[in-house]
């Protein structure tokens, strides 16, 4: 049998012309396919923020394009700023970011720093966005720095125990979650006569959660921040000056110059604050989550206003692509980002993921959501997108630098006048910058018909 098994093996080599051949090679018979390596940025929205999260849609991502493959690094922001900073001078930008306009368009956009998306909001999908998020995410000179993938709406929380425990929960309207300026001060003078020394703080030891701030601020005595057409500052007026003096003369109120939003944040949870002014349902999820042993209830609101209607500040997150010179992965990554925004399944995760809200209609993704339907009361008072006014970046800095001057005793009418000043010598600076590109644009177009 060993012996007929041998001669047929034998016979089988001949014939199928292995005897005395070496066997072929991958390399010889196929052509190894091509890799492109892309690299994204992620600051934390949502759990855009979580690597296991992140990994699942990456891995349907690969599955689909196994031409390509994406590696993330996860940002934080505390240090995600800087750390982009320190990359353009290094000559070593990501491929891909997520975040919103004031960094895409407003900052990196106005620097040049950015590729062109407008061939993104040609497709289908693209046609169903919000008008106003659409605006947002287009530059002063016509081009897309961003494709919209979620958006919220900012609001602050209180400690609704303590509230209760101090005889402030008469001042909330809590049905609408609103509550006149009147209501806010009566609240901290309340919980103040309770023995709760520190209310609140208004953090400003760099830009992180300034939005709290800002929409704090404003909202008080019916200030704005920016003009309509987004074009200039106009902080400098009796509303705003009116409401930084009412904060800084009220106990319990303070201007803290070694806190950001995410420290409040930290503080609040841990039952120092009765109240936290940065803060919306993406913040909760994460301290529900975070903090298990959490012993009071968090109840979300909209920020005090002088006739009771709020003005809220909303927020909107996307991607957008650093043009490093390489059209291949410039291509590359607006197939990443096509993959996660235009095919109505794929965008569903990628939204969930985000914890926020599509920038298209989709009414059944929260059907069944608790949580996300308390927070849509938040939306009916979306305020102005005014974060693409030119400068915003410093005017940013300018922002809380002013805070925390005003902390330290600075006379409020002159540290606002030279916040305005500041902020729009930054909005005229880049608009110049704008017309200078395009001049420059104009004069090579010249030079190339002549050839």
């Amino acid at each position: 049998m060993f012996l007929t098994l041998a001669v047929s093996a034998a016979l089988c080599l001949t014939a199928c012309g292995g005897s005395g051949q070496a066997p072929q090679t991958d390399a010889q018979t196929e052509t190894k396919q091509e890799v492109t390596e892309l690299t994204l940025w992620a600051y934390p929205v949502g759990d855009w923020g979580n690597k296991s999260a992140v990994s699942n849609l990456i891995t349907e991502f690969h599955r689909q394009y196994p031409e390509y493959h994406v590696s993330v690094e996860y940002l934080d922001y505390v240090t995600g700023d800087e750390k982009v900073e320190q990359a353009a001078a290094d000559k070593a930008l990501p491929d891909l970011v997520l975040e919103g306009p004031e960094r895409l368009v407003a900052n990196w956009g106005d620097r040049g720093q950015m590729a062109d998306l407008s061939d993104l909001w040609e497709s289908e999908a693209a046609g169903k966005i919000y008008e106003p998020v659409r605006d947002a995410c287009r530059h002063g000179n016509g081009e897309y720095y961003e494709f919209p993938l979620c958006m919220t709406t900012h609001c602050m929380v209180v400690n609704r125990d303590l509230f209760e425990k101090a005889g402030a929960l008469s001042y909330l309207d809590e049905e609408n979650r609103t509550w006149t300026t009147d209501d806010f001060v009566s609240a901290v003078k309340a919980l103040t006569a309770y023995g709760q020394k520190e209310v609140g703080i208004l953090y400003c030891a760099g830009q992180g959660g300034d939005q709290g701030t800002r929409a704090l601020v404003t909202n008080l005595c019916g200030g704005a921040f920016t003009d309509e057409e987004h074009e200039n500052y106009e902080f400098d007026s009796p509303e705003n000056i009116e409401a930084l003096e009412l904060l800084k003369d009220l106990d319990g109120i303070s201007f803290d110059e070694n806190a950001q939003g995410t420290d409040e944040i930290e503080r609040f949870v841990k039952g120092e604050l009765a109240m936290a002014f940065c803060w919306n349902v993406s913040v909760e999820i994460n301290q529900i989550v975070n903090n298990p042993d959490l012993d009071f209830e968090m109840l979300p609101m909209a920020f005090p206003a002088a006739e009771g209607t709020p003005t809220l500040q909303g927020g909107i997150w996307g991607f957008g692509i650093f043009d490093n010179g390489d059209d291949g992965k410039i291509a590359a990554a607006k197939d990443f980002i096509r993959f996660f925004t235009e095919d109505d399944r794929n965008y569903a995760k990628a939204v969930l993921t985000s914890s926020y809200w599509p920038v298209r209609e989709m009414p059944e993704l929260y059907a069944n959501d608790v949580l996300m339907k308390e927070y849509s009361i938040f939306t009916q008072y979306l305020g102005d997108y005014y974060q693409v006014t030119p400068g915003w970046a410093d005017a940013r800095t300018a922002w809380w630098n002013m805070l925390q001057e005003i902390g330290g005793g600075a006379d409020i009418p002159q540290a606002v006048k030279k916040f305005n000043d500041t902020a729009n010598a930054a909005a005229r600076a880049a608009e110049n910058g704008l017309e200078r590109g395009a001049a420059q644009t104009t004069e090579e177009q010249q030079s190339s018909e002549a050839m």
